[in-house]
């Protein structure tokens, strides 16, 4: 593919980059992976709640803003309660439709070891934030990104078999007798008796 047919179809928009916070490789590269699992499954971004990610990614590592990336691409936002982490620590996300099955993508070792040789890490491995990096030392590891094709990142594998049931969603909610404010019902505990929030019930 053309690095001009690379841009049209899996570089984000530079509002992403806005929504993200800072310019780093990882959001692109998550961009471009819902952009793979939206085409292998062959659906469109998400309106509303059919379509669910689930990144192995963890804690205090920075690769967590590719999640970012997807939520742009696919529409599967964690405030839809489409997304939800694993926490495996690892580079890679199961993209699963009930009516398409589900695709998992993860990032190549090779991939991995490469870009680690790029300045910008030396910069976040001492601690300094993206925002800080001098802009040439980000934009040459994105650009970098940029220039390669789908399969010198990603491993592309079908999960057969794969299958989530998300909860029941419910209008359903209580007053906590304590605080006073709303919780909903699944979240209800009993403390002496009253109807309480997890908060005030002291679990």
């Amino acid at each position: 593919m053309s690095l001009e047919d690379l841009k049209e179809k899996y570089f984000p928009p530079e509002w992403a980059f806005l929504f993200h916070g800072h310019r780093c490789p990882f959001m692109p590269i998550g961009y471009r992976m819902g952009i793979i699992a939206l085409d292998q499954l062959q659906i469109e971004r998400e309106k509303d709640h059919g379509f669910y990610v689930f990144p192995e990614l963890g804690e205090g590592h920075p690769q967590t803003c590719l999640m970012d990336g997807v939520q742009v691409s696919t529409s599967a936002t964690y405030g839809k309660v489409l997304m939800a982490k694993t926490s495996w620590g690892k580079l890679a996300v199961t993209f699963y439709h009930p009516e398409k099955g589900a695709i998992r993508i993860s990032l190549l070792p090779d991939f991995i070891d490469e870009m680690g040789k790029f300045e910008f890490f030396t910069y976040r491995k001492r601690g300094i934030e993206p925002s800080q990096i001098p802009d040439g030392v980000t934009n040459e590891v994105i650009d970098w990104v940029y220039t390669l094709n789908n399969d010198a990142i990603y491993k592309i594998q079908n999960v057969p078999g794969y299958t989530y049931t998300p909860p029941k969603g419910s209008f359903a909610r209580e007053k906590c007798e304590i605080c006073g404010e709303y919780v909903f019902e699944r979240y209800v505990r009993f403390k002496n008796g009253k109807k309480v929030c997890i908060p005030c019930s002291g679990y």
